[in-house]
């Protein structure tokens, strides 16, 4: 028995469905997924009832209101994985993305979540992205174009952080593109640039005891344990310091 109220029909449920994404498209761009679901239903001109009866959770929601952007990305990093230039491919890709998502908060979102701060993707587009990015970077470092300390979760983080700096900067009128070619710049294997702390080494490389650096291996003998000369002075006052105090051999004590 009917209640007597009108049943929707498919024409506008679907009507309604798409003001709904496209409400929530231009709330989660300007706030993130700090956008509240009230306010996306009164942008949608329909009630919050009709928001989770086809999206049952803020996060269905915005998943589906980013979702068309982000594979459109990795899809463009796929048909990039076999071109020529591989170095020049990588930045150009990095330079884009942040161009394009630094003034959509939600977007930035997105790519925060597919992957950054060592934590594992959550399955779907955002790993996909990550994935995609990963086999752009390891083209670039296999020909020398980006230094080889740097893992696929900097990058990402990277990549984050200067969406936002560029979003902020273009709010103060400054120069756009400053914060990206900085990151990249940061990127490249430029020996002026500070050695990272505890970064990401080819499992099979030596490191020197002293400053951490790369030691070319010893073609005879002994592994070398130092870098160069200078490291091995340092290494061997500071071995003579350590006998002067301790009253060992050589000491006068």
């Amino acid at each position: 028995m009917s209640d007597g109220r009108a049943v929707p029909s498919r024409a506008d449920a679907r009507r309604n469905r798409a003001l709904v994404l496209q409400a929530a498209r231009s709330a989660f761009e300007e706030q993130g997924l700090g956008a509240p679901l009230g306010e996306i239903a009164r942008r949608a001109g329909v009630g919050a009832g009709t928001v989770y009866r086809h999206f049952p959770s803020k996060k269905a929601l915005f998943r589906a209101s980013v979702v068309d952007r982000v594979r459109l990305f990795t899809d463009t990093a796929t048909d990039l994985a076999d071109a020529e230039d591989p170095g020049g491919v990588f930045f150009r890709f990095l330079a884009s993305v942040v161009r394009l998502a630094a003034r959509d908060k939600g977007l930035c979102d997105a790519l925060e979540a597919a992957g950054v701060s060592g934590g594992e993707a959550q399955p779907g587009p955002e790993r996909d992205f990550g994935e995609a990015l990963g086999v752009l970077l390891a083209r670039a470092q296999a020909v020398g174009a980006v230094r080889k300390d740097v893992a696929l979760d900097d990058v990402q983080a990277l990549l984050v952080g200067c969406m936002s700096l560029e979003r902020r900067r273009a709010d103060a009128a400054g120069a756009p593109g400053r914060m990206t070619a900085l990151m990249c710049e940061g990127l490249r294997p430029n020996r002026t640039v500070t050695k990272l702390p505890g970064g990401a080494a080819d499992r099979n490389e030596t490191r020197c005891e002293m400053c951490g650096g790369s030691v070319v291996p010893a073609a005879t003998g002994r592994p070398a344990r130092y870098c160069g000369g200078a490291c091995r002075q340092k290494a061997y006052r500071a071995r003579s310091r350590g006998r002067a105090r301790s009253g060992g051999p050589g000491t006068g004590r």
